[in-house]
C-alpha cells in the first residue's frame, strides 16, 4: 500500500514537469479532437471568383404571447451572414441586402449595422448590412489570405413572425448591391443561402477620388460630424445639416442622439439644448473626473441630449452665433425652393472621460434621430466614417484645411403607415355633385372615443360646401345630403380624419385637348404655416402641366411628373383656424389657400374621369398625405333626364317653324 502510495505521489510530481517539457503533448490531450479539425469550406466558396455570401438559419424559439393564430405568432431567430471577397479586386463600402419576408425585426448583429436605421429595426422590406468597424474587403492575394481582412461574419439575432417548425425560414433573396456588381438568384439547400457575385463587365464606372474610409453616401437628409479641434479630454466639432430631397422639409426640427462614453456637451454655438440639468453631471462620470468644473455653464450633461436651432434674432450673438447657416428657427427647406435655407450648421465643444484621455480618441454619437413639426418622418442609419472634410483656410489663402476625422449620418423619408398621416386629400370634381371626404382616421385616432363613432368605416359622401367646415359641424349637412341622394346613413358614424391640414382636389374641367384643376390648402390647426409648399405627383398627366395661376409652380426633376407650387411673395402665410362671424351659431373658419391649374393632353390616352386626373401621391411640406381611396366616376355625376331635354326640342321646333313660315 504504501509503494503505490509513494508512486501516486511521485506520478503527481512528475506530471507537471511533463507538461512544461512537452507542451504540445498537452495540447493534444486536451483539444486533440479540435486540433485535428480543419474547418472545409461551403463548396460554393472554393468556386466562386467574386464576391461570396451566404446566409445560414439557427434554431428559433417561440415568444410570448403564445396565440393560436399561426401567422401572428412571434419567434426569436438566430442567423449568420458570411460574405467573402474570392476575386482579384478590392470591395470598397460592401453592401449586403438581405431580402426578409417574415416581418422580420433586426435586434443586432455583430460585424455590421443596418444602412436604414438603428436596431432594433423593422426588416420586414429587407435590410442592407454595412461593415462595422470592416468597411471594406481587400483580396486574398494582397493579405496573405488573411480571412479577418478578405471577410466578414454577422451574428444576427431578431425576431420573426409565422412559419411552422422550430427551423428559421430563410429570406428571399441575398445580393451584393454595390455598384458594378450582378448576382444570379440566390440558391438555397437545407438551411443555407449562398450566392456569388461578379463584376457586370458592362458597367462603366464613373471615375471617382480614391477614398480612404467609405465614399459618401447620398440621402434625403445628409448629415455630417466633423471634427475640427482636438485636446486631450475634449474636442471641437460641427454639426452641418443638408437637405437633399426635393421634396423634404423640416420646422422646428429636434435633433438627438446618445453618448455611448460618458461623453457631454460642453458649449455649443449656433444651437441649443431643450433641456439643462447640471445635476446630471454631478451624478455620472464625468462628474466625478472633472471635480473643479462649474457644471451650471454646462449646456447639457444628458445622454440624449436634444439640440435645437437657434431663433433668427440669435444669429448675429457673439456667444451663441456668428456661425454661416445658422439661426433660422429650426427650418429646412427644399434647395428648390430656397437653397439658402436647405443647410444648417452648429458647433459644439465635447468633453471625454477616462479611458479616452487622449488627443486622437474620437467616438461619434449614435442612435441618431430628427424631426419637425408637420414634416416628414425621418429614418436615420448609424454614423460611417468617412473622408475627412475639407474647408476653405481661414488665412483666406487659397489652402484646404481637413478636419481631423468626420463620420456622415444619412436620414431617408419613410412612407407614413396607414391612419398615420400628418396631412389628407379629399377629392371633386365638376361632373359628379359629391364630394369624397378625408379617409377616416386618415392622421390617427388615439385620441377619439370610439366608441361613439366607428374607426373603420368609409367616409360618407358630402355636398362639396361641407368641406369648408370643421368635421363637427358637417353632420346635418351629411344627413341631409345622404337623404337627397337616396344613401344610406349609418347610425354610428365614421370617425374624423384628425388632420391638422388637408387638401382638396377638384377636377376643373375637361376638353379635347386640355384640363384643368382646382386645389385648395386647408389649415385647420391654431397654428399659422408659413413659407408652405405642396406637391402633386400626377404619373403621365403631370408631363402636360401648363400653368399654376395663384402660386408659383414648377416641375420636379428627373421625371417632371411631379408639380411642385408654393404661395407667392407676401402670400406665402398659411392663418390657422379662426372664429366665425358670429361665433355663437357660426362654425370656425380654417385658414385657406387655392389655385386653379392647367395642363395639355399630351397623350390621346389619358382618361382624366377614370383616374389619369387625379393625383397618385400628395406632399405637404414635405410630409405625404393620405389619399381617398376612390375618386369620384362620371357615371354617377350630373345627367340630363328627358325632362331636362324638353326645352331643348321645343326651341329647336320653334325655330324650324318660324323658318318654315317665313318662305
Amino acid at each position: 500500500m504504501k509503494i503505490r502510495y509513494l508512486h501516486s505521489n511521485l506520478l503527481l510530481l512528475v506530471l507537471p514537469l511533463i507538461i512544461l517539457l512537452f507542451p504540445t503533448l498537452s495540447r493534444a490531450q486536451d483539444y486533440g479532437e479540435d486540433a485535428t479539425k480543419t474547418d472545409t469550406p461551403p463548396p460554393g466558396l472554393a468556386r466562386c471568383n467574386g464576391v461570396y455570401m451566404s446566409y445560414n438559419s439557427g434554431g428559433r424559439e417561440k415568444l410570448y404571447p403564445r396565440t393560436k393564430n399561426a401567422t401572428a405568432q412571434a419567434w426569436s431567430f438566430k442567423a449568420t451572414a458570411m460574405i467573402v471577397n474570392t476575386g482579384i479586386e478590392e470591395v470598397k463600402g460592401w453592401e449586403m441586402f438581405v431580402g426578409y419576408r417574415h416581418r422580420e425585426i433586426i435586434v443586432s448583429a455583430t460585424g455590421a449595422v443596418s444602412s436604414d436605421g438603428d436596431f432594433p429595426y423593422d426588416a420586414s422590406n429587407g435590410t442592407t448590412f454595412i461593415g462595422s468597424p470592416n468597411t471594406d474587403l481587400k483580396t486574398s492575394i494582397e493579405t496573405a489570405g488573411d480571412y479577418t481582412k478578405i471577410s466578414t461574419n454577422i451574428e444576427i439575432t431578431g425576431t420573426l413572425f409565422g412559419g411552422r417548425g422550430t427551423a428559421t425560414p430563410l429570406p428571399k433573396s441575398i445580393k451584393l448591391v454595390n455598384d458594378g456588381w450582378q448576382c444570379p438568384a440566390a440558391t438555397s439547400k437545407g438551411g443555407t443561402m449562398q450566392v456569388c457575385c461578379k463584376r457586370n463587365p458592362k458597367f462603366k464606372a464613373k471615375k471617382k477620388a480614391k477614398t480612404k474610409f467609405t465614399p459618401r453616401r447620398h440621402g434625403d437628409l445628409n448629415i455630417i460630424y466633423d471634427v475640427l479641434q482636438a485636446y486631450t479630454s475634449n474636442y471641437m466639432a460641427q454639426v452641418t445639416i443638408d437637405n437633399d430631397s426635393p421634396l423634404g422639409r423640416l420646422d422646428h426640427w429636434n435633433l438627438t442622439w446618445e453618448w455611448m462614453r460618458g461623453e457631454f456637451i460642453h458649449s455649443l454655438r449656433g444651437a441649443y439644448s431643450a433641456e439643462k440639468n447640471p445635476s446630471e453631471c454631478l451624478h455620472s462620470k464625468a462628474g466625478q473626473f472633472y471635480g473643479d468644473l462649474d457644471f451650471s455653464q454646462v449646456a447639457t450633461c444628458q445622454k440624449k441630449p436634444i439640440i435645437k436651432d437657434l431663433p433668427a434674432e440669435r444669429k448675429e450673438d457673439k456667444l451663441l452665433g456668428m456661425l454661416p447657416f445658422c439661426c433660422k428657427n429650426g427650418t429646412l427647406l427644399p434647395a428648390l425652393m430656397d437653397a439658402s435655407k436647405s443647410r444648417a450648421i452648429f458647433q459644439l465643444q465635447v468633453y471625454k472621460v477616462p479611458p479616452d484621455q487622449n488627443r486622437t480618441a474620437f467616438f461619434p454619437p449614435q442612435h441618431w434621430k430628427i424631426d419637425g413639426i408637420v414634416n416628414p418622418q425621418y429614418k436615420c442609419g448609424p454614423p460611417v466614417r468617412v473622408d475627412p472634410t475639407g474647408f476653405p483656410d481661414p488665412s483666406g489663402l487659397q489652402a484646404t484645411t481637413y478636419a481631423f476625422a468626420t463620420w456622415q449620418v444619412i436620414c431617408n423619408i419613410t412612407k407614413p403607415k396607414p391612419k398615420a398621416a400628418r396631412c389628407c386629400v379629399s377629392y371633386s370634381a365638376f361632373y359628379n355633385d359629391s364630394a369624397i371626404p378625408c379617409n377616416t382616421c386618415a392622421c390617427g385616432c388615439g385620441d377619439i372615443d370610439t366608441d361613439t363613432c366607428n374607426a373603420n368605416a368609409r367616409q360618407l359622401l358630402l355636398p362639396p360646401d361641407s368641406l369648408l367646415v370643421p368635421f363637427e359641424n358637417r353632420t346635418l349637412k351629411a344627413k341631409v345630403w345622404a337623404k337627397r341622394k337616396h344613401m344610406a346613413f349609418p347610425k354610428k358614424l365614421p370617425c374624423p380624419d384628425n388632420c391638422g391640414i388637408s387638401l382638396n382636389w377638384h377636377v376643373n374641367s375637361d376638353y379635347a385637348d386640355g384640363w384643368s384643376a382646382r386645389v385648395t390648402v386647408f389649415n385647420w390647426g391654431a397654428n399659422a404655416v408659413e413659407d408652405w409648399f405642396a406637391a402633386v405627383d400626377l404619373g403621365k398627366a403631370g408631363l402636360g402641366y401648363e400653368n399654376v395661376y395663384s402660386f408659383n409652380g414648377s416641375r420636379v426633376p428627373p421625371k417632371n411628373q411631379t408639380i411642385f407650387f408654393q404661395g407667392v411673395r407676401g402670400m406665402n402665410f398659411l392663418i390657422g383656424l379662426t372664429n366665425g362671424t358670429h361665433p355663437g351659431r357660426d362654425p370656425k373658419v380654417p385658414g385657406k389657400m387655392q389655385s386653379v391649374i392647367s395642363f395639355k393632353k399630351h397623350l390621346r390616352s389619358l382618361n382624366i374621369p377614370r383616374g389619369d386626373g387625379f393625383p397618385k401621391r400628395v406632399f405637404f411640406n414635405g410630409e405625404e398625405c393620405e389619399l381617398p381611396k376612390f375618386f369620384p366616376k362620371k357615371s354617377s355625376g350630373k345627367r340630363l333626364s328627358g325632362i331636362g331635354f324638353l326645352p331643348s326640342i321645343l326651341l329647336v321646333i320653334t325655330t324650324f317653324l318660324v323658318f318654315m313660315c317665313s318662305f
